[in-house]
């Protein structure tokens, strides 16, 4: 297979390659998924031809992405869908515990929704300072 990529869209191309491994590898300590790893370092190897240097670097022979690539603002991108993905999870868990986790239907979606809606905006105006727990 051949795929021909300009120069922008190979870059975008790493970003999108790099968030996708991170999201499915970072959480799995030594039982990553290392074909993701391998196909990561594939394209990072294409770096090389691409005249795109400073995104790699070679440790024990292995290709991976460049410290200066990782500190460029990437995992900016991947903290602030952390944070998104956090918040709408807190939100949905909340706002089913407020509705004794029933089952949500067709009768129960609209409360459901507005619940979350009620806790998304105490999120926005003030992260999780008003949140404490009862023991």
């Amino acid at each position: 297979m051949k795929i021909e990529l300009s120069k922008k869209e190979f870059r975008l191309l790493l970003d999108l390659v790099y968030v996708g491994n991170w999201i499915l590898n970072s959480p799995r300590g030594d039982m990553r998924f290392k074909d993701y790893d391998k196909l990561e370092s594939k394209l990072f190897a294409y770096c090389l031809k691409a005249g795109m240097h400073s995104l790699l670097e070679i440790h024990d022979k292995e290709v991976l992405p460049s410290r200066s690539y990782i500190e460029g603002g990437i995992h900016d991108a991947i903290m602030e869908y952390e944070g998104t993905v956090f918040y709408e999870i807190l939100a949905e868990e909340l706002a089913r515990r407020d509705m004794n986790f029933e089952p949500i239907g067709p009768d129960n979606f609209d409360e459901l929704a507005s619940r979350i809606d009620e806790y998304i905006e105490e999120f926005e105006n003030n992260g999780i300072d008003n949140i404490s727990i009862d023991k």
